[in-house]
């Protein structure tokens, strides 16, 4: 048993709490280099054993939050299970995003972003003790702050998991007729689909519609003898070309690229056309590259 680990919360924590427990700076340093710590949100960490629950991410943000002020943005989303943070990020935790009414005073500090933003009742739940923007209003502020294929990726996500349908992202438009980023939002909503499985293929997707490309079907179902042998990420069914984007969690074990690769060439060999996106091919030159690929591969079918 690690002494220092004993000594410290079975909740997530602030550098103060740590200290008081006996830990110096250096040494909580060492146990998040050492991956027995993580760091929570900006500013507060929990033991690595730590279930990563909904729960102890409110405590977590409770550590950093004034009772008048609502958590938004991306900090909001990530209550919700939809993490949008840039992979950068992951390494330097953002400040937490928050707003308040434009009578309030916003937060000012380093481990928070404050805000002013119109609130309506409904755009507001109570989690624990903490507010935090709803998941539908959430998603809207997305659609219309993030890049454009982050906001896509969102909107995907939160229609995955269910927490509404397209039809109340519409509904709901009326709202931020003069917002910044409405007509983006406006757009992505038109294409968000919650079939998407990962951001990758939102990303994926929203790169071949931006340069002219049709829209693909996503999670298209390969049958073969009255049987689902397959689901493909992205595909022209009618001229049997397919994207299929591979992200690391479930495509960088040695297991994971040896069954990619026998069910990629299952499926040349009857008459498809694959082509791999990997998460490093959407700086501009590289995604240029494949797209074009994949324009290509549709021409050829026209021949």
């Amino acid at each position: 048993m690690d002494a220092a680990l004993d000594a410290l919360p079975k909740r997530p924590f602030t550098l103060q709490e740590a200290m008081a427990a006996g830990l110096s700076r250096p040494r909580l340093n060492s146990l998040v280099l050492e991956r027995r710590v993580r760091r929570v949100v900006h500013g507060v960490y929990a033991d690595a054993s730590l279930p990563d629950t909904l729960d102890n991410r409110i405590a977590a943000l409770q550590k950093v939050m004034r009772p008048h002020v609502v958590v938004c943005g991306r900090t909001a989303a990530w209550l919700y299970g939809v993490d949008m943070l840039r992979y950068a990020e992951l390494e330097i935790l953002p400040g937490a995003e928050t707003c308040v009414l434009p009578t309030q005073n916003r937060m000012r500090r380093a481990d928070c972003k404050g805000a002013r933003r119109e609130l309506s009742s409904s755009d507001v739940v109570r989690l624990g003790a903490l507010c935090a923007t709803s998941p539908l209003r959430t998603a809207l502020d997305l659609g219309c702050e993030l890049r454009r294929r982050d906001a896509l990726a969102a909107l995907d996500w939160f229609l995955r998991l269910e927490y509404f349908d397209q039809s109340a992202l519409l509904g709901e438009l009326h709202r931020f007729a003069r917002r910044r980023g409405v007509i983006q939002l406006r757009e992505l909503i038109a294409l968000a689909d919650g079939r998407a499985e990962s951001p990758g293929e939102s990303w994926t997707r929203i790169s071949l519609i931006d340069e002219g490309l049709p829209v693909p079907e996503l999670q298209w179902r390969v049958i073969h003898n009255g049987r689902e042998l397959f689901r493909l990420d992205l595909a022209y069914h009618k001229h049997k070309v397919c994207v299929e984007y591979d992200g690391e969690e479930f495509h960088d074990t040695p297991e994971a690229r040896a069954h990619d690769e026998a069910r990629r060439a299952w499926l040349r060999a009857h008459g498809w056309i694959v082509i791999v996106v990997r998460k490093e091919a959407f700086g501009s030159d590289a995604r240029l590259a494949w797209v074009s690929e994949v324009r290509t591969a549709l021409a050829s079918r026209h021949r």
